[in-house]
């Protein structure tokens, strides 16, 4: 049995996809009732819990040989996941797949330094582990700039001019299934970013292609974007991480280029660019090779 925590979240979704294919048993957690309720609906056997509550905790991985672990994106995230790293230790789970972040190893950033201590917890527990590394989403622009992009044909950033080799969550999702059903990943970390270091200007010029009209791509002072972030409601703290990650990518560090997932899965991972200039996104996508419209940017 696998147990998959975050089961509703961007890469949670599409681990679920990629399991479904298979036959191995999986049990779902979530943190929102309504999702727990809806995944059973669709004959998922799927539990709640609570980090807070290790008894939720407990109950979520008990009988399951490995889990993958994401906790949700709080203040608290560091002590929410070691709190699941001891309730896995206690119900008997034999291998953690941990999704962290590029760099981790490293801690030279604020997301890195968040997810790092929980990596050394699962090291030393005597637990078997994988870490999976991604670098930042190609789905963030769905997530976090298509708002703007349909209002205004721009998106923000504090990146400047760097270059990040985006990587697209079905190659992290698809990472994720191979480690959880097969053997030999055990205490390796896996590095997973996209195939073309990008810019956002250059992402700007995808998407003025593919949505026919020209989107813009506005770098900002750190100062301005750590206030348009709070303004928009999000959590000061969790505000200056994202600005931290900002930095990290100015510095260049988010470009390079790895291997693991080829290495992992056999395929090379999916590109922002392809040809004639489309922009690919998943099944919420901008395009998609296998839909002829642009969606929710339009």
């Amino acid at each position: 049995m696998i147990c998959i925590t975050g089961a509703g979240g961007t890469v949670g979704s599409e681990l679920v996809r990629y399991l479904q294919q298979g036959s191995h048993r999986f049990r779902l957690a979530y943190h929102a009732r309504e999702k727990a309720d809806a995944a059973r609906a669709r004959g998922f056997e799927a539990v709640l819990i609570d980090y807070r509550s290790p008894d939720t905790l407990h109950a979520a991985f008990k009988n399951c040989e490995k889990i993958f672990l994401l906790g949700p994106n709080s203040i608290d995230q560091t002590a929410l996941e070691l709190n699941a790293v001891q309730a896995a230790k206690a119900a008997g789970v034999q291998h953690v797949v941990k999704q962290s972040v590029m760099g981790a190893e490293e801690e030279s950033y604020s997301l890195a330094k968040v997810h790092r201590p929980v990596e050394q917890a699962i090291e030393s527990s005597g637990l078997d582990w994988t870490f999976l590394r991604p670098n930042s989403f190609m789905q963030n622009i769905v997530t976090f700039m298509a708002e703007s992009i349909r209002t205004e044909n721009s998106f923000y950033s504090a990146s400047g001019k760097a270059k990040i080799s985006h990587v697209d969550v079905r190659d992290i999702a698809a990472v994720a299934a191979h480690v959880l059903t097969e053997t030999g990943h055990q205490k390796k970390a896996y590095t997973l970013t996209g195939p073309d270091p990008l810019s956002y200007e250059a992402i700007a010029g995808e998407l003025s292609v593919v949505l026919g009209r020209t989107i813009s791509h506005v770098s900002l002072a750190p100062a301005e974007y750590l206030q348009g972030m709070i303004a928009e409601g999000m959590p000061e703290q969790i505000a200056e991480r994202m600005l931290d990650l900002e930095r990290y990518f100015r510095e260049g560090r988010a470009a390079k280029l790895q291997g693991d997932i080829k290495l992992v899965t056999g395929a090379f991972p999916i590109a922002v660019r392809l040809s004639r200039g489309s922009l690919i996104k998943p099944h919420m996508a901008l395009a998609h090779p296998q839909f002829s419209e642009p969606k929710y940017l339009v």
